[in-house]
């Protein structure tokens, strides 16, 4: 059996404000539904461990489609996420897939942790497939190889592009813009020519959606090299 470790946010405002924000939920539900019908084991982790906190953006009538709402009603799939295990506890060896979801929530606890820094080496390094969307992309941007390279240095990558930050109004409140950090770390960033369309990049076992109509996408090209392999 497969093994899938996803990572959130613990992260519910954006910093020095009342504004309130958190996982994106769709980038979650989206992923976890495409490999959940299959012969997986998936589990949920978050940065500080107990309960996720949901960007109530993602919540609204517009936003919330379908399978979105099908998950926000599982009672049982909504304790997962008020009681997740700390990234700090993942044994990231055993697994064979990690995947970061976004919502801004993640732009505070995602690019300085080590623990996430230290998983997505490991799974990469013993031939696993490292996977994230939209703002989740933030979790690579500090990652370092053993020779001291960006994780992502020569990589084909997307990302939540910067117009798409300013058409979301939130680029005065971010504390960077994730286009421009992936660029400074000589990676090739690519993306949509229209903003909130489906967007994905592989290179190898890295895998990368650009925004939250992505999640999909990135599960099917995850599927791919995995059948692959």
């Amino acid at each position: 059996m497969k093994k899938i470790m996803i990572v959130n946010t613990s992260a519910d405002y954006f910093e020095g404000t009342s504004k309130p924000t958190g996982l994106w939920l769709g980038e979650l539900v989206h992923f976890y539904d495409y490999f959940n019908s299959k012969n997986y084991q998936i589990d949920l982790f978050n940065i500080n461990g107990g309960s996720t906190p949901i960007d109530p953006v993602s919540l609204k009538p517009l936003m919330l489609d379908r399978v979105t709402k099908k998950y926000y009603n599982n009672e049982t799939f909504m304790g997962m996420l008020r009681n997740s295990k700390s990234i700090n506890e993942a044994k990231s060896a055993e697994y064979d897939v990690i995947y970061f979801t976004g919502g801004h929530g993640v732009m505070f606890d995602f690019h300085n942790n080590e623990a996430i820094q230290h998983a997505i080496n490991e799974v990469y390094n013993h031939g696993g497939i490292v996977a994230a969307v939209c703002h989740g992309i933030a979790a690579l941007l500090n990652v370092k190889n053993e020779n001291g390279r960006y994780f992502i240095d020569n990589k084909e990558i997307t990302g939540f592009s910067n117009t798409e930050e300013i058409l979301a109004n939130r680029k005065k409140i971010v504390p960077f813009m994730l286009e421009s950090e992936i660029k400074k770390r000589e990676a090739y960033y690519s993306k949509a020519k229209v903003p909130f369309v489906p967007y994905v990049k592989v290179d190898d076992r890295l895998v990368t959606g650009q925004n939250p109509q992505s999640p999909k996408q990135v599960a099917k090209a995850v599927d791919n090299i995995l059948n692959k392999h």
